[in-house]
């Protein structure tokens, strides 16, 4: 992921300047510690003094902005009078990101009063997340001591994921295909795709895919198929000319990807033919896009695709899915695609094999596959009801399966959180779309955070 950049936002009140208190003395240096251990968990943070009245905040944030900021973190120095503030922070594009610490740890009856004044930010942050919530502005918070525990690595996760969720706007999503003929689930115009999402569609044309695929050399091909020899296991014998094929084909969609500078894109495995500019599907490039943070999703979902490339880059481990057939007696959803899935998540070392091509004019492929990685993950589902979107947010798991005969194929078992009857009466129930999103490590609150910051009705099941 690229590194993100904070502005970094103290909040203090004139009232104790105009009273001659001291106490700027410790809370200084404690903002500076904190910025530091932003810095140390891989941020850039830009700094500022701190900040009591309107103008000192307006000249701040309008700063960040400049600096190209992806968001704020506030911290409270002191009590600060929200007003003073709110106005700024509510009309910021900006994610705002609230680190509610104090310097001291132990504020038992045995401590010294001294340390009131040091330590009474909480009612300032009470005070202004109220009236964020008023004005409408989406945030989060972090809370908790520093350094006795993670308050500032959730606070910078938190600025990660929204900084991801910010990235959705002015993106550039490919579409190799269109879309495919009859699924009217994800189906999204690109006027309302741009103005509801500011994401910009990309359209392939023939004749430059083609011309790319004839740029690629023979040494890139070698390279690609020594690449791909080293990272797989080759589950049965196939022809160094169908490799070939593939990876040139691959390639061209690679370089595709970056001259048009796309965060995402999709393929619509039905348009794959000479005239379209490819002759072999990139189910290959699409596994190892995803692994490099590129979003994906399949026959020609770009609203999806744009999605699991905002949530790579708030997430990092991330993928487009589909669930494909339940298990009754285990309780769990087999998760399966053709042959696109993030490399960067298979549990054992990925699998490589030739298979017959018998959905269209394409030639025949070679494709890796794997099983996704056991872990604690978060369903995610992207939809549009009759009158607004909508963002599916369900806690799940991730099994391993030691008897797994699948080999040669996209799989993963997905255990819900509720009895899987349950489970899937409730998605399809609220209208989920048959494309989905699966993002390891992640909480539901952090998944609501990027769904209010995107203006999306959350649901969590």
């Amino acid at each position: 992921m690229n590194k993100c950049k904070i502005g970094f936002l103290p909040l203090y009140i004139k009232l104790y300047d105009d009273c001659g208190l001291t106490i700027r003395e410790r809370l200084e240096p404690f903002y500076e510690t904190l910025a530091a251990a932003l810095e140390q968990d891989g941020f850039t943070v830009l700094r500022t003094s701190f900040c009591r009245v309107k103008e000192e905040f307006a000249a701040a944030v309008a700063m960040f902005e400049k600096e190209g900021a992806d968001c704020i973190v506030t911290w409270h120095a002191a009590y600060s009078p929200s007003l003073e503030s709110i106005d700024v922070l509510a009309g910021t594009k900006l994610p705002i990101v609230v680190l509610d610490t104090t310097e001291t740890f132990d504020f038992s009856p045995a401590q010294s009063p001294d340390e009131v004044n040091i330590n009474h930010g909480i009612h300032g942050v009470m005070d202004m997340t109220s009236m964020l919530r008023r004005r409408g502005k989406a945030y989060a918070i972090a809370a908790g001591a520093h350094p006795q525990s993670d308050v500032v690595k959730r606070a910078g996760r938190l600025a990660r994921i929204a900084a991801g969720a910010n990235s959705l706007a002015g993106s550039r999503v490919g579409t190799i295909g269109g879309s495919f003929d009859g699924m009217g689930d994800f189906l999204i115009s690109d006027e309302e795709l741009l103005a509801r999402f500011g994401v910009t569609a990309v359209y392939s044309e023939g004749k430059t895919l083609s011309a790319l695929a004839d740029s690629v050399t023979q040494d890139e091909i070698d390279a690609e198929i020594r690449a791909d020899l080293d990272m797989c296991q080759v589950l049965e014998p196939f022809s160094t000319e169908t490799h070939t094929k593939t990876v040139k084909n691959c390639l061209a969609v690679r370089k595709w990807i970056q001259r048009e500078q796309l965060d995402a894109f999709t393929v619509n495995f039905r348009e794959i033919r000479p005239e379209n500019g490819l002759t072999v599907m990139p189910f290959m490039e699409a596994c190892k896009a995803m692994a490099r943070g590129i979003g994906y999703a399949g026959e020609g979902d770009v609203l999806t695709a744009a999605l699991t490339g905002a949530l790579m880059r708030g997430f990092g481990e991330a993928a487009f899915v589909e669930i494909f057939c339940p298990d009754w007696e285990g309780g769990t959803l087999f998760l399966s695609h053709m042959g696109e899935f993030n490399l960067a998540l298979c549990a054992d070392k990925p699998e490589i094999k030739e298979i017959p091509f018998v959905f269209g004019d394409a030639e025949d492929p070679v494709v890796c596959y794997g099983c996704y990685q056991p872990g604690d993950a978060v369903f995610v589902n992207i939809f549009k009801d009759a009158e607004k979107y909508n963002l599916l947010i369900s806690p799940v798991k991730m099994l391993d399966h030691p008897n797994d005969r699948f080999a040669g194929t996209v799989r993963g078992w997905m255990q819900p959180s509720a009895p899987l009857p349950e489970f899937l009466e409730a998605i399809s129930a609220a209208g989920v779309t048959h494309h989905s999103c699966l993002v390891y490590n992640a909480s539901l609150s952090e998944l609501e955070y990027f769904g209010n910051l995107l203006g999306l009705h959350v649901i969590k099941v």
